[in-house]
């Protein structure tokens, strides 16, 4: 088959400018360095001030003595009478609380459901939730309100944190599914009009405690 000139000679060009690596011109661009400074206060304000501005509920306790009360209150406040929740482990550690307020009921009839997280991401105020929960996939995502109980040790600063320490704790077991919940579900595809609860949970309610798990 015979090339013309034309593109003999674009070929050509190719060739010699493969032949010549041409130096990135903007080497720092290339991800080693985060674009985000370091946060500059505590991780627990970060992520309060965050998750707040997304319309989600921030509770700080001291500890689990603490958290009943509140939990209870709340409950209480709201006129909730089916609460779900599927975590056994979670379950023990509210029930050596005195906190028993759990319903029978399916995930389809509660009012909330609580649930543990994987890690808070502070940068973002996001949830970082897997399937390998016990909650698994449904439970944030369907129940009218999500309530979340994690623990100061589960904050990390970034998401590139959060995925660093998810890589370390499973290794080559990743989850099959990693969800970073940004606070409560919603969109604004109707006539740019912002709709709140469209996709998942209308409420989401952060109950962060100081104390070890």
């Amino acid at each position: 088959m015979k090339i013309s000139a034309a593109k003999e000679n674009i070929l050509k060009r190719i060739r010699q400018a493969l032949s010549h690596s041409t130096p990135l011109p903007f080497p720092q661009s290339e991800g080693n360095n985060s674009v985000f400074h370091r946060a500059h206060q505590e991780p627990e304000i970060e992520f309060a001030e965050r998750f707040t501005q997304l319309q989600g509920k921030f509770i700080f306790c001291i500890n689990h003595k603490e958290l009943i009360p509140q939990l209870n209150s709340l409950v209480n406040t709201m006129g909730w009478e089916n609460i779900y929740c599927r975590e056994k482990k979670l379950q023990d550690v509210l029930k050596e609380n005195l906190f028993t307020k759990f319903s029978e009921e399916r995930l389809a009839q509660c009012d909330a459901a609580i649930t543990s997280c994987e890690l808070l991401i502070a940068r973002t105020g996001s949830i970082v939730m897997s399937a390998a929960q016990q909650s698994g996939r449904t439970v944030s995502v369907y129940a009218p309100v999500h309530i979340c109980i994690a623990y100061t040790k589960q904050l990390v600063y970034d998401i590139r944190d959060g995925l660093q320490v998810l890589k370390e704790k499973y290794s080559d077991r990743l989850p099959s599914l990693i969800t970073f919940a940004t606070g409560p579900s919603r969109t604004a595809d109707i006539e740019k009009t912002l709709v709140v609860g469209v996709h998942g949970p209308k409420e989401v309610y952060v109950f962060l405690i100081d104390e070890e798990p």
